[in-house]
């Protein structure tokens, strides 16, 4: 393996450009993190008036977009403060990265010559300006292409013939969907788009100064690969739009190199002309490899902006609700995800509304309240939501005669709870959610164990709530920015694949000494209490009994 190593005192640099933020993180040849940087679009980029690093249409279509020079000047931001603390810009090897999945960029006829030759004495953003047909990116928290998913779905053969080649039906986040959308009411503009990008591989053909291909995994999330040939599905591209594949360029494994970086960056920052740029991906399979998830039966939860549940299998059996991918750093393997948009965002609404608007209130609200909150079950959706697809609304029932079994739990629906109970109501009831579609997925029940990350696993009190429903150990990762991690550690992964000359798996870079790098987790909860756990369990499947009439009357598909 000696061969195979890391080159000795190089660096690998990770970015995950991500709904509120771009991160970077650097791992050196020993996989330890050794610099981080954060830049966060509303504060640091107060000028494109973002909340929550988006724009919401006010008209209640659901439409929410990104201002997609926003990313770039993030970027060139994000370069000056790492150049700024010092940062060795020539010790690097490699350079990866996370973008939020599905959300799209639209290059405008002739932008490949602007990107080809950027001048290394400008920012990027002045450079950029005009290269895009549409300067707002539609993002994964839009809602406003159902009509556009019904017709894709039709013209596959039905959803489920569409999750079978796709890895999920469609979805209104989903980027062929958007790109329909487009076509459909700007046609104009989808004539003079030459690239449609992810975040993902717009980022990365920024690093490249050439259109960077979209990745096997990140490709997953578009309604538009088939999961399974890696290759672009024919109908489903017919039934997006006339002209794309052409638009959309060629499908490469993330593992794969996209190029060596730009002259502009070699001048500007003094990277190393011999710096690799590996194909960037999606934040959720860059969280696979942050958190080193290689074990089947583990699951993993990410606590952010969206809420995900994710775990790896080799059978790929895409359904009606979830989503399958390729795994982007197991060439023959898949993860399997469930997605929640209300996250973080929802959880510090109900803390601003009844808990003073702090996490410490939070807390002591949750450890004041009993497990199963005397039966109070709340459903909090702060926007529409992904799984299941119900609208913007809060719903509030109390369980009477709560027993093991359904026969006898009656429930009625109530205004309001108390403070403590509402702050209970919607921890127990996210992760109730969270186990009844996991289970319905086919995900193990009790899992292995959870790894659990994102912003809200530094949370002590939500992590209990999760060992106590899920019944199983839980444990907690370094660093909670696993995209960004797991994008460093795609570059070295990559670097070595690339010296290797083809794959080889990424547990040989840590194995046998994964507790001496930045990768390892620790146990933070143990698994709650087995009866507690069963009654969780009567209470988890009133809920979902509740959750199917509440999705006949208002769902929103």
């Amino acid at each position: 393996m000696a061969e195979l190593s890391l080159p000795h005192d190089s660096y690998f640099l990770g970015f995950d450009s991500s709904t509120q933020s771009l991160k970077a993180t650097v791992l050196d040849s020993n996989l330890n993190i050794v610099a981080s940087e954060l830049v966060h679009f509303d504060s640091d980029l107060p000028h494109y008036k973002t909340k929550d690093g988006v724009y919401r249409d006010p008209s209640g279509s659901g439409r929410i977009v990104s201002p997609t020079l926003m990313w770039v000047e993030a970027l060139d931001l994000m370069l000056q403060k790492l150049s700024k603390s010092n940062f060795d810009f020539a010790k690097v090897a490699a350079v990866s990265g996370s973008g939020q999945q599905h959300g799209s960029v639209y290059w405008k006829s002739g932008s490949s010559q602007i990107l080809s030759s950027l001048d290394p004495k400008r920012p990027l953003l002045d450079q950029l300006e005009n290269a895009l047909s549409i300067r707002e990116s539609p993002i994964w928290m839009d809602c406003s292409t159902t009509a556009e998913c019904r017709a894709i779905e039709k013209a596959c053969g039905g959803a489920l013939e569409l999750a079978r080649v796709t890895g999920s039906r469609a979805y209104e986040r989903f980027t062929g969907p958007q790109i329909k959308k487009i076509f459909v009411a700007q046609p104009e503009i989808y004539d003079s788009t030459e690239r449609i990008s992810l975040v993902s591989s717009f980022m990365a053909s920024l690093f490249v100064g050439a259109y960077a291909a979209i990745d096997h995994s990140d490709g997953g999330g578009m309604n538009l690969m088939d999961i399974r040939e890696k290759a672009w599905s024919k109908v489903a591209l017919e039934a997006t739009a006339p002209g794309l594949e052409s638009k959309l360029g060629e499908l490469a494994p993330a593992y794969a190199v996209a190029g060596n970086i730009a002259p502009y960056f070699v001048e500007r920052y003094h990277f190393n002309k011999n710096c690799l740029v590996v194909q960037w991906s999606g934040d959720n399979p860059n969280s696979v490899a942050g958190l080193t998830l290689n074990i089947p039966g583990d699951l993993a939860i990410s606590l952010g902006t969206s809420d995900t549940v994710f775990m790896i299998t080799k059978e790929p059996n895409p359904g009606l609700e979830g989503h399958v991918f390729p795994n982007p750093v197991d060439a023959e393997g898949y993860m399997v995800m469930l997605v929640y948009k209300n996250g973080s965002l929802t959880r510090e609404d109900v803390r601003n509304r009844y808990a003073e608007k702090s996490w410490d209130v939070f807390n002591k609200f949750l450890q004041q309240t009993q497990p199963l909150n005397g039966g109070k079950l709340g459903f909090y959706y702060k926007e529409h939501e992904i799984l299941p697809p119900l609208p913007v609304g809060f719903h509030r029932y109390v369980i009477e005669n709560f027993s093991h079994t359904l026969d006898g739990m009656k429930e009625r629906e109530v205004e309001e709870f108390d403070p403590p109970s509402e702050v209970r109501a919607l921890i127990e009831g996210q992760f109730l959610s969270m186990r009844a579609h996991a289970e319905r997925f086919g995900m193990p029940s009790p899992p292995k164990r959870i790894i659990a990350t994102g912003g809200a696993s530094a949370n002590h009190c939500i992590l209990s709530s999760i060992a106590s429903i899920f019944g199983c150990d839980v444990y907690t990762v370094q660093r909670p920015d696993s995209a960004s991690l797991g994008a460093a550690l795609r570059a070295a992964h990559g670097w070595l694949c690339n010296k290797k000359g083809g794959f080889l798996p990424i547990s040989d870079m840590y194995m046998d000494k994964l507790e001496k790098t930045s990768l390892s987790c620790k146990l933070s909860v143990n698994a709650g209490d087995q009866e507690l756990v069963s009654k969780y369990a009567s209470f988890m499947k009133k809920r979902i009994e509740i959750e199917n009439r509440l999705v006949q009357k208002l769902g929103r598909c």
